[in-house]
């Protein structure tokens, strides 16, 4: 990640960039963004200041404290929690959590789930049994009352709100993307299915190839961002003109292909049918239905278009919140607040054999539905994952749900996913005992 590269505006790609890490990056308390007095000071000192124009409040380990304060570095809309209070959780801590041993995978030596929580740079982390709060704990730069980025976690909300619009009949996701969208028609998504662009089934023609500076997501980032072109630029202006270019490469519903441009076409999609933007929607049909504590915001291009592929940040027991309504299937205090159908769908599932062309060689077996990904595991779980180590973890067997954010050195998840899943498996073995007792 180059200094030029961000003279150019090219701010978005900052949600999805792997962040360039050292070959031995410092250690969670190492990097903690207190000790490291990021933007501390009034003004912060020049070697504490981080930018968003050259890119550095995204490298690691200026992230750590980026990712909790992205409303500082971009324009954003607000997804309004109403003007209700809160709902409170009910809180019954359970010590033993913290003490629970797991293997990782490919290791002969075992871990706590506390060792996990600073190995793999976690900012907060909550746990709820039975809609009761178990666990939690704050780390870095995030606090009780703070927001934090759920990158690519945003794509599942964009996925839940257009399953919403399937089971109310309002969406059909047997029709094609230009029928709901017309300009998109001679696009790559023109002739794919709305399920298809549910599922990233999509046959496209972009990369999101960080190493290579010819790859298709330094266009969409350019176009994405909410800064002033540089001179000379000629290209699309906002998320959804750029979407207008894209090509097809390949045949739609062969394989699943994790892009995320698929999330903001989807994103046009709902706000096409809904006549409101993603933000709107999910403040509406959701946030302002759960009783949440803090509003959450979206980050947007130029023309205040939410970003629906990663731009959205939240408070963690608000996600928390979210979760444990996806657990029970729409309900919420007794109340039905959005269609079973929706959810029903998700735990279902996508095609694994499309699923494994993808290449995630240490999900086997997963599908991928709704822009949810479902593990296909005894106990039935599935997750919404975002880049850094971001995930919304529910287990229904376990009647479990586990929100993490993090701020991972390391971009993907296969960076932490060893030390995560089975942590996160051993919790719902515990608490699946203690469910029995």
């Amino acid at each position: 990640m180059t200094g030029h590269i961000y003279s150019a505006g090219l701010l978005c790609a900052a949600l999805v960039l792997p962040a360039v890490a050292a070959e031995t990056p410092l250690s969670a308390e190492d990097s903690d963004p207190g000790k490291l007095g990021w933007m501390q000071g009034f003004p912060p000192p020049a070697d504490k200041r981080l930018r968003a124009a050259d890119g550095s409040f995204f490298e690691f380990p200026a992230l750590r404290y980026s990712v909790a304060h992205m409303r500082e570095f971009s324009p954003t809309v607000n997804v309004s929690r109403g003007l209700e209070a809160p709902v409170v959780l009910n809180y019954r801590p359970d010590p033993v959590i913290d003490t629970l041993r797991f293997m990782p995978w490919g290791s002969d030596q075992p871990m706590t789930f506390a060792e996990a929580f600073d190995h793999n740079y976690t900012d907060g982390l909550i746990i709820l049994h039975r809609g009761d709060v178990v666990y939690e704990r704050y780390a870095g730069a995030l606090k009780e009352d703070g927001q934090h980025a759920a990158m690519s976690v945003t794509k599942s909300f964009t996925g839940l709100l257009a399953a919403i619009l399937v089971a109310e009949g309002k969406l059909d996701e047997n029709k094609r993307v230009a029928d709901y969208v017309p300009e998109l028609t001679e696009s790559a998504f023109g002739d794919a299915t709305v399920r298809q662009l549910m599922d990233m089934t999509t046959g496209l023609q972009y990369s999101e190839n960080y190493a290579d500076p010819n790859a298709e997501v330094w266009q969409y980032s350019a176009a994405g961002s909410p800064w002033p072109k540089p001179d000379g630029y000629t290209g699309p202006v906002g998320y959804f003109e750029y979407l207008t270019g894209v090509q097809k490469q390949g045949e739609h519903g062969d394989a699943f292909g994790y892009k995320t441009v698929n999330s903001d076409a989807l994103g046009w999609v709902i706000a096409r049918v809904a006549g409101q933007s993603v933000a709107e929607q999910l403040s509406q049909r959701i946030w302002q239905r759960l009783g949440m504590e803090q509003s959450a915001y979206y980050q947007v291009d130029e023309l205040g278009t939410p970003f629906a592929g990663g731009g959205l940040s939240a408070g963690l027991r608000d996600m928390a919140r979210f979760g444990e309504l996806v657990r029970n299937k729409g309900r919420w205090q007794g109340e039905q607040i959005i269609p079973s159908a929706a959810i029903e769908d998700i735990e279902r599932g996508g095609s694994q054999a499309a699923f494994a062309k993808a290449g995630f060689d240490k999900l086997k077996d997963w599908s991928y539905r709704n822009m949810w990904w479902i593990t296909h595991n005894d106990n039935g779980a599935f997750a919404a994952r975002g880049v850094h180590g971001q995930t919304i973890y529910i287990d229904p067997a376990a009647e479990m749900v586990l929100v993490r954010f993090a701020s991972h050195p390391v971009a993907a998840n296969g960076a932490n996913d060893p030390y995560s899943l089975p942590a996160y498996q051993a919790v719902a073995d515990h608490l699946m005992s203690v469910k029995t007792q």
